[in-house]
């Protein structure tokens, strides 16, 4: 064993209780010790995965992420406090996590994890874990770790329900066995749209966590070829086998050279201004409100969900939810003006695409959604 993998005394004593363990034990422990994880996102999931490696000794941790720390977080992204509120969560989680544990190397990356930085980032790393909530990042990461040979351990939750496995190309399945094509990106939407209870990233990210370890230490049996289904509201946790397609465009036995693509594009999730360039789709908050109050003939759409109308609600508009749309569109009179509005954004964009694709022409967005509109007209309005 190299000597630079070799513990101290001071190590040994803060790991005593998992060395006690006969399947980890000195040498699993200088394994933990000479292991380099990369972390990408610092939010729900991000969070427990970095506290239990850290806690646990991986001896070298990447973080990255390049949002800041707001209090909307802290109901599940644990890791952070309110003495970092504004912080990069890169730099919020490495204080706290050497906080923690003094005897470990973090790099951080205040940098969105791109098709133009992945290979750079990502190459001097053992194992790369999902802490993210979008399609195109895990296509991303997974089209990765298979050019590099590399293990990918996966994490999601929606709601109250979690999804986690290992995807290791070279001992099974990649994501894209399961999901060889991504979902329309409005059967998807994020946390930040749809919410998400707080314990639900932390069971997860701690099960990836758990397969990070044991892949480390090669023990116990794992999640490849495996994906565990968990819903915290019915306490079922459900796994399912997942084969390796051998016509995989990315794994299969044809496939062609990777390459790392445009995966907002292929995902079909393009920032707005990529699918409507210009300001002619927007609407600003003040705007809306001086024709509203002096009587333009404008349809409100709000897009959100029913209970959504208890936190805030804009006074006249109607309430058609984004998966009810498609079947309501008769309820639009197309001689008029909409606007359409969400919590932020995102809903009212994908309503948009679909209202342009049935013949709609005079369609703009509430810019920033409600909660600009509580902001910049209605500060009674609570913003969430």
């Amino acid at each position: 064993m190299d000597n630079d993998n070799a513990l101290t005394h001071k190590e040994i004593y803060r790991y005593s209780r998992q060395l006690m363990l006969p399947e980890i034990g000195m040498r699993g422990q200088r394994k933990l010790k000479a292991a380099s994880v990369l972390i990408i996102g610092m939010g729900g999931l991000g969070s427990p995965i970095s506290m239990y490696l850290a806690a646990a000794g991986v001896g070298r941790l990447g973080l990255v992420d390049n949002d800041l720390v707001d209090s909307s977080n802290l109901q599940r992204q644990i890791v952070h406090g309110m003495s970092t509120l504004g912080k990069q969560k890169v730099d919020s989680a490495r204080e706290r996590l050497l906080d923690n544990n003094p005897e470990i190397k973090i790099d951080v990356y205040r940098e969105l994890f791109t098709t133009e930085n992945a290979r750079r980032i990502a190459t001097d790393y053992d194992i790369l874990i999902d802490g993210t909530d979008n399609l195109p990042t895990r296509y991303l990461i997974n089209d990765l770790c298979v050019l590099l040979g590399k293990p990918y351990v996966y994490g999601s939750v929606f709601r109250f329900e979690g999804q986690v496995s290992v995807f290791d190309a070279r001992k099974g399945p990649c994501y894209r066995c399961l999901f060889p094509e991504p979902p329309p990106p409005w059967l998807v939407p994020s946390c930040a749209e749809v919410g998400v209870m707080g314990v639900v990233p932390g069971l997860v990210g701690t099960l990836q966590a758990s397969e990070t370890i044991k892949l480390i230490v090669d023990i116990g049996s794992h999640l490849i070829g495996k994906l565990l289904l968990i819903d915290t509201l019915s306490v079922s946790f459900n796994e399912i086998n997942i084969h390796k397609d051998p016509n995989c465009s990315v794994c299969g036995s044809n496939h062609q050279t990777i390459e790392l693509i445009d995966y907002e594009q292929f995902c079909g999730m393009p920032g707005k201004d990529k699918i409507f360039p210009g300001n002619r789709w927007m609407i600003e908050p003040k705007e809306l409100d001086i024709r509203l109050k002096r009587g333009d003939q404008i349809q409100l759409v709000d897009v959100r969900e029913p209970h959504e109308l208890e936190i805030s609600s804009i006074q006249g508009a109607c309430l058609i939810p984004l998966g009810l749309l498609t079947s309501r569109l008769s309820d639009l009179n197309r001689t008029e003006e909409v606007v359409l509005f969400c919590r932020t954004n995102q809903r009212s964009t994908h309503a948009l695409e679909l209202l342009i694709s049935a013949g709609f022409s005079d369609v703009k967005i509430l810019n920033g959604g409600i909660n600009a509109w509580a902001r910049e007209v209605d500060p009674n309005q609570p913003i969430y």
